[in-house]
């Protein structure tokens, strides 16, 4: 049998692209694969920006998650400056485990075809992909995170490569304090790096520490121990009763998105679509999955590669330039006390940073004000 596309990797990048593609060709024969069965687990913060809920409902009937309410109330504290606001719209703390089922089950009710497979082989010919030497498919997605298996075989790893960061994940019991919030606390000695706290509404909270990948001298390596020691020294009792710990590693996205020509396409970390301000990667990983599940079954596929590029440019190359600014800039003290003490100041230079952070933001004259003034009231300090 020849699919229209295969979909490497089930999680929220490749369930998106399967409704996408059957959202445009209702026809399509999609195959969705992964090495794992569902429900599965994945280490990430679980934060779901409301983003990602507009990008279902423009795809598919929106996306119901019960027993997780909306979380309203974001925190953020470098040490020096705190601001805690209402942000403008609610997200939600998800975990993996039951976000990610939940998207591919309804991924399977669309028409995908769901598969447990392991991909080792990757063939490209004049006309299809072949996976292992037995799954034939017109086209294929890659949607098989920081370190995809189709991007290795295809020889398409350096395309993506930039900065990367690692995380480790746990979740603890959620106390009175920390309810109904989520909590970064930034590092006050390994730079960039916070400490999270996100209420999962269900009496457990996601806790766990980040920090881009770089070795300085006379600084001791990133390990497990040294991470949950950051998570407790930024956040005081966050490991109380804390269990599932689990690391990954995020592919930071560069200023400019470039993309491969041919029949294979990249979405979300497996794109190297991480935000390098925040981490945060389901909005880019649903995002760009909608647009390739739509790609992959719309355009001829020799030119599914560079069109991709292209829609993805049009939707993400103003933000990309904005984040990876941001990320440099977040990583000196002074200038991270600049951008949270406009935010305390400002509810919308609040609401423009995390649009930013969490969404496709990019920096408005407004907020370029807000951070001026900001500046000057610190330098007169």
């Amino acid at each position: 049998m020849l699919w229209d596309v295969a979909i490497v990797g089930a999680g929220p990048a490749g369930s998106t692209a399967a409704v996408a593609a059957l959202r445009a060709r209702p026809d399509a024969r999609v195959l969705l694969l992964d090495r794992a069965d569902f429900p599965r687990d994945k280490a990430c913060g679980d934060g779901i920006a409301p983003h990602v809920f507009d990008v279902w409902s423009a795809i598919d009937e929106p996306l119901d998650i019960p027993d997780h309410p909306e979380v309203w109330s974001l925190s953020l504290d470098s040490g020096r400056v705190r601001v805690r606001r209402e942000m403008a719209r609610p997200a939600r703390v998800v975990p993996r485990t039951t976000f990610d089922d939940a998207l591919v089950e309804r991924a399977v009710r669309r028409g995908a075809v769901l598969r447990r497979h392991r991909v080792r082989q990757v063939d490209v010919t004049a006309d299809h992909v072949v996976l292992d030497e037995q799954i034939a498919a017109r086209a294929v997605v890659a949607a098989d995170g920081a370190h995809s298996a189709v991007a290795r075989l295809a020889g398409a790893t350096g395309c993506f490569a930039g900065r990367s960061a690692f995380a480790l994940r746990g979740y603890a019991p959620t106390p009175d304090s920390r309810r109904g919030m989520q909590i970064i606390r930034f590092g006050l000695e390994r730079q960039p790096s916070y400490a999270w706290s996100f209420d999962c509404g269900d009496g457990w909270s996601n806790v766990g520490y980040g920090e881009v990948v770089r070795q300085r001298p006379g600084q001791a390596p990133l390990t497990r121990e040294l991470m949950v020691r950051g998570v407790e020294m930024l956040l005081p009792g966050a490991t109380d009763g804390a269990v599932r710990w689990l690391g990954h590693h995020l592919p930071l996205s560069r200023a400019r998105f470039n993309h491969p020509a041919g029949r294979i396409v990249f979405a979300g970390d497996a794109a190297g679509l991480v935000n390098p301000l925040t981490g945060e990667g389901i909005y880019y990983a649903v995002a760009t999955g909608a647009l390739a599940g739509r790609c992959a079954v719309t355009l001829a596929p020799h030119l599914l590669g560079r069109r991709y590029e292209s829609v993805v440019r049009r939707l993400l190359a103003r933000h990309l330039r904005t984040t990876a600014t941001a990320a440099r800039l977040a990583g000196r003290p002074r200038l991270l006390d600049v951008g949270l003490t406009a935010a305390s100041g400002d509810q919308h230079a609040f609401d423009a940073l995390v649009e930013i952070g969490l969404g496709a933001g990019v920096v408005s004259p407004r907020l370029v004000s807000s951070l001026a003034r900001a500046g000057s009231a610190a330098v007169l300090r």
